[in-house]
């Protein structure tokens, strides 16, 4: 089935943006590939290339059924014992995370004509840690992360979170993302969406979700947004 692209995202509507959320894994944070990698590993008896290719697919589909299983578990109570379990099991070793190439001069420049969150399932806990690691805490003036909102990604209640939070109506905030599940919450929102392509998503299911814009790299906004100035 095919789908009509959506509005095109122009330079000139980057300059009306207030707002700036951005997923974690795959678009500020390379570990996608570090998860693709690990799963591939366990299927090389399939061939290294198609081992990979697989690998991808399943990290990717997983992350929609793996977010509403998170928001039923919440529904009737288990989420806390869930996050300490994590807790407990992570510090075996203090995780470390790698920032995507580019990514903060983007962040940088953003800061200083808007204001800028993460929206992302990944828990406080991580989110804070990424930050805290790579100095980029005093960017970031909102975290909705696993633990903030009942619901998260596809579900809008994280993008909502996020505008309402920093008193922004939703139409003038974009979601930078890498999966079908970033573009669908931010248009549900009634958001922007970008989609960039350094993590798992695929060019062609990012425009199928809706997406005005995508991208080769996160690092790849910042011409444009200079350009919308």
């Amino acid at each position: 089935m095919t789908s009509t692209r959506p509005t095109p995202f122009l330079p000139q509507h980057l300059g009306k943006i207030r707002g700036w959320f951005f997923d974690l894994d795959g678009t500020l944070m390379d570990t996608d590939d570090q998860a693709v990698e690990a799963l591939a590993h366990r299927l090389r008896l399939i061939g290294n290339r198609r081992s990979r290719r697989l690998a991808r697919r399943i990290v990717m589909l997983s992350e929609t059924p793996m977010n509403h299983a998170m928001t039923l578990l919440d529904s009737i109570g288990f989420d806390p014992w869930i996050f300490a379990l994590r807790h407990r099991l992570r510090r075996r070793g203090e995780l470390t995370f790698q920032l995507i190439p580019g990514v903060r001069p983007l962040i940088q420049h953003l800061a200083t004509i808007g204001q800028l969150a993460v929206v992302s399932t990944r828990s406080q806990e991580d989110a804070v840690l990424f930050l805290k690691q790579h100095a980029l805490s005093d960017y970031f003036h909102v975290l909705a992360t696993q633990e903030t909102t009942k619901r998260l990604k596809p579900h809008p209640e994280p993008v909502l979170y996020a505008a309402k939070q920093l008193g922004l109506d939703p139409a003038a905030c974009v979601m930078v993302g890498d999966t079908p599940v970033d573009i669908r919450a931010a248009r549900r929102a009634g958001a922007w969406a970008i989609g960039v392509l350094c993590g798992f998503g695929e060019e062609a299911e990012l425009w199928r979700a809706g997406a005005h814009m995508v991208l080769e790299s996160t690092a790849d906004l910042l011409p444009l947004v200079a350009q919308s100035r």
